[in-house]
């Protein structure tokens, strides 16, 4: 056992997503803090910018003149940092999908170690009836080997005739081909137990056989209440009703408007040391609060709210079909 679950490609498969989900849970915890970038740009125009002065006429007149108000070449560099204040929730349901997911993903490695166990179980177990029905086979080729003895010795001596002695025969082929049969299942059973232990098919391999029997002393109310409670497969289907329902609240967020601070340093010149010129200070800074709220869309926000609910209903319609298998499961291995 120790050995398959240490080898085992499948449980490796599930801890990697375990690892996956992680991550994606913190990449949503990433949503309720400020984020941060800069951008850098060079803007060379085919003129000086300026504008045309017609000038003025009177007792002090000044003449008409091309007022030039900035520079050909222009260097920006900026750095931005902008806060959520509001997002309708959505934030806060992303992060709660992602942890659920999180969630969902370590109980499916636990899932997978528990089919691994039972695998390897079941391997075992065939194992050990396929060298009980092989024993059963070499007996019953012993015998029947014998059987055609006897029936060969009395038709030498003309106490039965020939029909008896060769259905003897037949009946020995057949035990023959019986064993090789059952010799082949034992084969076949070592290897999918070497498979499951990750070893080469070929591998020899010998088991010790369980001869302690431990009777179940559960009452089925026991047993069901006990898988209820521990069965991987039904918390999964609990928590993917649950992110469903995350998933909805997701959607809903977007009828209501998004608030954000946005504050950004920048910097100016005509060279890349940014040192202003005559025109234009070299620095600036600003803050501001920002509300954007996308009111009409032709009804696609109602639409993913209406996919997500759907989501949600079939999660926990699963839930409760799941539930109705497991209970049928557990009747069936406690009467049998």
């Amino acid at each position: 056992m120790a050995i398959a679950l240490k080898n085992s490609l499948i449980i490796n498969i599930a801890k990697e997503g375990a690892k996956g989900a992680q991550a994606k849970k913190r990449e949503a915890m990433t949503g309720f803090l400020p984020k941060f970038k800069t951008s850098y740009n060079y803007t060379r125009l085919n003129e000086e910018p300026g504008f045309y002065f017609p000038g003025i006429a009177g007792t002090v007149s000044i003449p008409a003149s091309y007022m030039i108000t900035g520079t050909i070449d222009n260097h920006n560099w900026i750095i931005e940092a902008s806060q959520p204040l509001f997002a309708g929730g959505g934030i806060l349901a992303t992060y709660q999908a992602s942890k659920t997911g999180e969630d969902i993903a370590l109980v499916e490695e636990t899932a997978k170690s528990l089919d691994v166990v039972l695998d390897v179980k079941v391997a075992y177990y065939n194992i050990l009836r396929a060298q009980r029905l092989r024993e059963t086979a070499r007996q019953s080729v012993e015998m029947l080997n014998a059987h055609r003895d006897v029936a060969y010795n009395l038709f030498t001596v003309g106490l039965i005739p020939k029909n008896d002695l060769l259905q003897s025969e037949v009946q020995l082929a057949n035990g023959k081909q019986t064993l090789v049969k059952s010799q082949n299942a034992v084969e076949l059973a070592k290897s999918s137990l070497n498979t499951l232990l990750k070893r080469n098919l070929l591998s020899p391999l010998e088991v010790v056989d369980i001869l302690d029997y431990k009777p179940v002393n559960q009452s089925y109310e026991d047993c069901l209440e006990n898988a209820r409670q521990h069965r991987p497969e039904l918390k999964i289907t609990e928590l993917k009703a649950r992110q469903a329902g995350y998933v909805v609240r997701q959607a809903q967020s977007e009828f209501f408007p998004a608030v954000s601070l946005v504050g950004n340093y920048a910097r100016f010149g005509d060279t890349m040391s940014l040192s202003g010129t005559e025109y234009k200070k070299r620095e600036s800074w600003q803050v501001m609060a920002v509300a954007s709220w996308s009111f009409w869309e032709w009804g696609k926000t109602k639409f993913r709210v209406d996919a997500g609910r759907a989501l949600e209903n079939q999660a926990i319609d699963q839930a409760k079909e799941l539930n109705d298998q497991v209970a049928l499961e557990i009747k069936n291995a406690y009467i049998i």
